[in-house]
């Protein structure tokens, strides 16, 4: 007996032809956020290219500096609400060297930390005509290769390239000197810029105080948000002249539990991850900086209140912590188009959200691969639908009425599709009025 499949009822033999399909549900699902990017000045690792490191990674293993290095304080911040950091290294730097005799060892990259480097060479114990070479970092060994019988029997290793040819000679330890850190221009940031614009994120951070460098980031965060569609935000220091739902701006800063100070320029990196990390459905209104008991700068009621008005993110003492006083950014030109919610984070990422995730659903799914006629139509509405029940599951929107809410109508040429679509964001509690009347 015959079998297989069918396209149309054409078949000649007997037999049972046999289609399988999955019954038709959504195939989108609520993206997931948490992703910050920043470009950074670091004293060791590989520059000028994307690293992504995840929460919780061995940031050692990964760029050569330990997480609790004073050089990596920005990389901590972030990674207190992010859970991932697309890192840039925006310098290059001059790398440390040294020679002994025959060798020459270079630092892998360029930078001071390649001046905590040094190299030891003994006499192996087994075999005296053989040597044992050991590369050191801050007096801690991160490589050893023993019985080594001439310089180009050396391997390069994470921290060190070796060079030269000829008999190896014994040394309680050369330092490796000269490494710089090297100087930083508008144009290494501009080159950060087009690295970063391939990859998915939800929020980026300048930690700059130059007002030029900050207006290159705003006119790219217009740009890839209106041209290119993709809905990211930029957090910057005390740059409210943004005015602009995709720029936070940074008022003051915080003091950290070890008295550390962590200024507006570097606190834009907490900023970044914590709205990176913030769910659609949630605010971070008198959310907590992590491990901070004071802030920079107390500003009076009336300063605070002129701040916000400003569109300016402003950090408060609050009982021994410092707490974000409202989770808003530098929208304040109010147009019928985009009124005052729009100055709100919590409604951008709901908004952000719904534009990043149907741009990906209907790319992955739908563009080339179902029909332009009411049946794809239909498919396509369900899925909206499907995606909208979601965000109203999870308090992210309110009032959703599929019913008259969502249309997707044929476009003017044969393969467009038109979509309306009408959200209600939910708003956190900030404002209670509260009337006691005395018997």
């Amino acid at each position: 007996m015959a079998g297989g499949t069918f396209t149309t009822q054409n078949k000649v033999r007997p037999g049972v032809y046999i289609n399988f399909r999955s019954a038709k549900k959504p195939l989108g699902t609520l993206g997931e956020r948490g992703v910050v990017t920043m470009p950074f000045v670091l004293p060791w690792g590989p520059s000028k290219q994307i690293v992504e490191i995840n929460a919780g990674d061995d940031l050692f293993g990964l760029i050569g500096i330990a997480l609790t290095d004073t050089s990596a304080l920005l990389i901590r911040e972030a990674l207190k609400r992010a859970r991932r950091l697309l890192l840039y290294r925006v310098n290059t730097g001059t790398k440390a060297t040294a020679t002994n005799g025959n060798l020459t060892a270079t630092a892998k990259y360029g930078g001071t930390k390649g001046n905590d480097l040094a190299i030891v060479i003994e006499s192996n114990i087994v075999d005296n005509a053989k040597f044992d070479v050991i590369t050191l970092l801050d007096g801690k060994e991160v490589d050893s290769q023993v019985k080594v019988a001439a310089v180009e029997d050396l391997k390069n290793n994470s921290f060190v390239d070796f060079s030269g040819t000829g008999a190896l000679t014994t040394t309680a330890g050369v330092p490796l000197e000269g490494g710089a850190d090297g100087t930083v221009t508008n144009q290494d940031y501009t080159d950060y810029l087009a690295a970063i614009e391939p990859y998915d994120f939800n929020t980026m951070a300048l930690s700059s105080t130059d007002a030029a460098l900050k207006a290159v980031f705003v006119a790219f965060i217009k740009r890839v948000r209106e041209q290119e569609g993709k809905k990211v935000q930029c957090v910057l220091e005390n740059y409210p002249a943004a005015d602009y739902e995709g720029i936070i701006s940074v008022k003051n800063g915080v003091v950290l539990a070890d008295t550390t100070i962590i200024s507006a320029e570097k606190a834009v990196a907490w900023v970044a991850g914590a709205i990176a990390g913030a769910e659609v459905n949630e605010s971070l209104t008198y959310t907590a900086y992590d491990d901070a008991v004071e802030v920079t700068v107390r500003y009076t009621n009336s300063q605070i209140e002129a701040a916000l008005r400003n569109g300016e993110f402003v950090f408060v003492a609050n009982d021994n912590r410092a707490v974000v006083e409202q989770d808003i950014n530098t929208l304040v030109s109010f147009t019928p188009e985009k009124n005052k919610e729009f100055r709100k984070n919590r409604v951008i990422r709901v908004l952000d959200s719904i534009g990043n995730d149907m741009k990906a659903i209907f790319e992955k799914y739908y563009i080339g691969k179902v029909n332009n006629n009411d049946d794809g139509r239909n498919i396509f509405k369900a899925e909206i639908i499907n995606y909208m029940d979601t965000l109203q599951g999870i308090t992210a929107i309110q009032n959703f009425d599929p019913q008259t809410d969502i249309e997707v109508l044929p476009g003017n040429e044969i393969d467009a599709v038109v979509a309306n679509l009408y959200a209600q964001p939910v708003d956190a509690i900030e404002k209670i009025y509260l009337s006691v009347e005395v018997r």
